[in-house]
This record gives C-alpha cells, structure tokens and sequence, in this order.
C-alpha cells in the first residue's frame, strides 16, 4: 500500500504543479499581485490539496470503486433486479442529499426555494436518473435517443422560465448539474454501472457501463428548474462570502474542518452502511476482502477532508483575489489567464484520475488517459474562457448552452457510441469540488470588479455548466477523429490494391 500511496501522491504533485507555477508567477506581477502572507498559505494549501487527492484517488482504488462494483455485480448475477434497481434509486438519493456543495447550493436560494425542499427533491431527482440508467443499461436502450429527449425536455423548461420572468435560476439550475455529481458519487455510480454492464454481457458491455454519471447529472438540473417554476417569485440574493485569507484562518479554521468532516463523514458511512446491509443479505464477501475496503473508505474520507479544507483556506480567497485584481487591470489578460487555467486546473480534480483510468481499462487501450487528459484540458480551458467572455460582454448562459448541447448531441449520430458515453460522463466528473473552490471564486472577483456583487448569480454563476458542457464536444471529436483515420486507412489501403501492376495478380488454371 505504501508503494500505491507514493505513485498516486507523485501522480497528484504533478497535477498540481502548474497551476501553483502560474499563481506564483502571476502574484509577482502588476496583474494579480499577492501578500507573502497569501503566497504562504497558498503555497502549503496547494501541499495539502496533493495530500488530499493522493488519499483519495487510493481509498476509491480500493473502497469506493469495488463497493460499486461489487454491489452491480452482485445484485445482477444473483437476478434481483427489482433489488437492484430499489437499491440504485436509494443510494441516489442518500448520498445526493449528503452531498456537501449541493448544500451550499441550496443556502444560495433559501430565500426562494425552501432549503430542505430542494435538497430531498434534487436526491430525488439523482435516485429517479440513476435508477433510469441502470434500467438502461438491462434493457440495452440507446444512451442518445434519451439524452436528446431530456436535454430537449431541458431547454422546453429553461425557456418556460424565461418567460415567466425567473432567469436568474437558470446559471443555478444548470450549475447543479455539476455539483451534485462528487467526488464521493461519481467513482461508486461508474463502478456501479460497470459491474452491471460486464455481468449482462453482450457485444456493447463496454458502451453500456458508461453514461449513469450522464444521466445523473440531468436529474438535478431538471429538480431546480421545476421547483423554480413553482416558486413564488422574487429575486434571489447571493450573500458575497468572506474571502479574505484571515477570515480562513483562526477559530474559523477550526468551524470549517468540523463541518467539512462532518459533511464527508455522512455520505461515507451512508455509502458503507447500505454496503454492509446488501453485504449480509446477498453478497456475503470475505472477510479481508471488507477489512480492505474500510480501509480504503478512511483513505478516502481522510483525503477528501483534506483537499476540500485546503481548497477553501487557500484557494477560495486566492482565486477571488485574482479574479477581482486581473479585471481591474486588463480583461484580455483575464481572458487569456482563465483559458490557460482551465487547461490546467482539471488535471487537479480528484474524480478525473478515476475516470481516465477506468476508460483506459474498458476501452482496452483504445482511449488512453492522455488522450483523455488532453480532451479535458482543452474542454474545461474553452469552458471558463468563454464564461469570462460572457460575463465581460453580458449577455443570457443559453447563448452557449443551446448552441453547445446541439453541436454534442448532433456529433453522437456519427461518432462510436462508447465515445458518447464517455463524453457526457467527463462533463459531470471535470466539474468538480475544486471547479467550485477554485474557478467559480476567478469568475465571482471579476464579475465583483467589473459588474457589482449584485450580478454574481447573472453572470459569474453558470462557469460550472460549461464545464460540464464542453469536454462533450472535444471528447466526441475523438472519436470523430477515430472514425475518420479509419476511413482513410481503409480508403489508402484500396487504392494501394487498385494501383498495383498486374504483372502481381496470380491466375490459376483450369485442370
């Protein structure tokens, strides 16, 4: 295990290095200049969050990917499929609710949406997709024919508020998407579907153990736009948070790693404790084989504790900070900088490593995490570079949005199938905690600097979705790419056999 710990700490080390590189660097000049106080914090924030993410990407190698695992596995083979399914829908719903940023997300709109009543209905949301994309993947339903209806389904909503005068929900709403597929979810429902796919079998197991994240990322951001519809109206205010260095530090310090344990806390032992009731009633594993996976759910608890507590002390108020000072002094260096933080900030998020590795492993080889990485990188680069754009020039997220999820949907018609799927489960994964702490606090400092703290929710809000949205096109062009290598192979090996002398062609005589 200690080999394992040092291999996945370098691993993180390397994915953190550039974006401290270029925080550094840009806090030395004019653009974004920082205190030693906050380089110093920054600095030992960053050694904690590779703590954190080598911690965690362990724990899930061994606790939360074989729990999902196990669980699609077990339940299959052993033909319960109403079990399955009832447990699906549970798990759903338990762990969403349990879900930190989707609480942070709920205070946001409190004073419109009851807090409690968005948190049970968006878990529910989650439960019902994820249910739905398990029936999926035993009924072999195309995964494309259901994202276009409930992506349409989306946009008949997002356009119903519109014109009911409630556009301010709309970044929120498709921001949720992202949020409520975490850390913690993500490795256990792609597990989940790859136990269920490999034990049905069949020629399209590989495709068909992607696409839950898919599915469960639609669930929530259809849950907030029907509950705001339903709301009685008003505006929505976005209280700016105390992103000072000092107001993380001190007796603060101390609040906030209680209620980041506490927060982790319940959807680790929910996760461990639905295991252990579905372990004694149909899985009946070894016991070395539990002892493993506890342990590998203290790892896991333990770096997600870490890397969410160093994101917040030193990343949150470094990130508003440069948001806030590269706005005042110079919007296409702005521009250039989020693109260029995007490239590298997802090679960061801890649920990314988890996803590359399992595409590599069920692809065979044929998507590489490079090749994964790079699709990302570019993705989530486009992403906040085009949200930047939009909250310099002001105008409506669906004017990405609408454009974006036709260009995606309309590439799933001529691309391999596993391609699809594994596109629109990165856009879930790529939006994670550290897009939340990290990227949304950039975006929040300019819009402060450019616009006022009253159009935070207008503009700054919806970086999220992008990032959700995006690496479905670059991802999808892979394998576009694919498709048209093979072609022209294909085509240069026919008119290699069509052009060769016929002195070549053998003839063979009648006896």
């Amino acid at each position: 295990m200690r080999k394992s710990l040092l291999s996945k700490l370098w691993e993180a080390l390397i994915s953190v290095l550039p974006v401290m590189a270029l925080v550094l660097i840009l806090s030395f000049t004019p653009l974004a200049p920082l205190t030693w106080l906050e380089r110093g914090i920054f600095l030992v924030s960053a050694l904690f969050l590779v703590l954190g993410i080598g911690l965690f990407n362990l724990g899930s190698d061994l606790a939360m990917t074989p729990i999902g695992r196990h669980i699609g596995d077990g339940l299959t083979k052993s033909g319960r499929i109403g079990m399955l399914v009832f447990v699906c829908f549970l798990m759903g719903v338990l762990i969403t609710v349990a879900e930190p940023d989707l609480s942070v997300l709920a205070e946001q709109i409190s004073a419109v949406i009851s807090q409690p009543l968005l948190i049970i209905t968006v878990g529910v949301g989650v439960g019902l997709f994820l249910l739905l994309a398990v029936v999926r993947i035993i009924t072999k339903t195309d995964l494309t024919a259901l994202l276009l209806f409930f992506y349409m389904l989306l946009f008949a909503f997002a356009a119903i508020l519109i014109s009911s005068g409630k556009q301010s929900f709309l970044p929120l709403a498709f921001d949720s998407g992202g949020v409520t597929t975490g850390p913690i979810t993500v490795p256990f429902i792609m597990a989940l579907g790859l136990g269920i796919a490999q034990t049905l079998g069949g020629k399209n197991a590989e495709q068909n153990s992607f696409g839950l994240i898919a599915l469960c990322s639609a669930g929530p951001v259809l849950a907030v736009l029907i509950l705001s519809l339903a709301s009685g109206g008003g505006d929505i205010s976005y209280p700016l948070p105390d992103y000072s260095i000092e107001g993380s530090l001190g007796p603060g310090f101390f609040s906030l790693l209680g209620e980041t344990a506490w927060d982790v806390a319940k959807s680790v032992l929910l996760m461990f404790g639905f295991f252990l009731i579905l372990q004694f009633a149909t899985l009946h594993l070894p016991k070395q084989r539990l002892l493993q996976i506890a342990a590998g759910l203290g790892l896991a608890f333990a770096g997600l504790v870490v890397f969410l507590t160093a994101a917040a002390v030193g990343f949150m108020p470094v990130g508003y900070k440069l948001g806030y000072s590269m706005a005042r002094a110079s919007t296409p260096a702005l521009q250039v900088f989020a693109f260029v933080i995007g490239t590298i900030v997802v090679l960061a998020e801890p649920a990314v490593h988890v996803l590359n590795q399992q595409v590599e492993e069920v692809t065979g080889g044929e998507v590489t995490k490079r090749q994964m990485m790079v699709a990302l990188s570019i993705g989530v680069g486009i992403s906040i570079g085009l949200s930047v754009l939009r909250l310099i020039a002001g105008f409506s997220l669906l004017y990405y949005l609408i454009p974006g999820y036709l260009i995606s949907l309309g590439l799933s018609f001529f691309v391999p199938k596993i391609y699809t799927a594994i596109a629109f489960d990165s856009g879930g994964v790529a939006s994670g905690p550290l897009t939340s702490s990290f990227i949304l606090p950039i975006t929040i400092g300019a819009c402060v600097a450019l616009r006022g703290a009253d159009s935070v929710l207008d503009y700054a809000f919806g970086v999220v979705a992008l990032v959700a949205m995006t690496p479905l096109i670059t991802i999808q062009f892979l394998g576009f790419k694919a498709v048209a290598k093979k072609y022209l192979s294909r085509k240069a090996a026919v008119r290699r056999i069509l052009s060769e002398d016929d002195a070549q062609i053998i003839y063979f005589r009648k006896r």
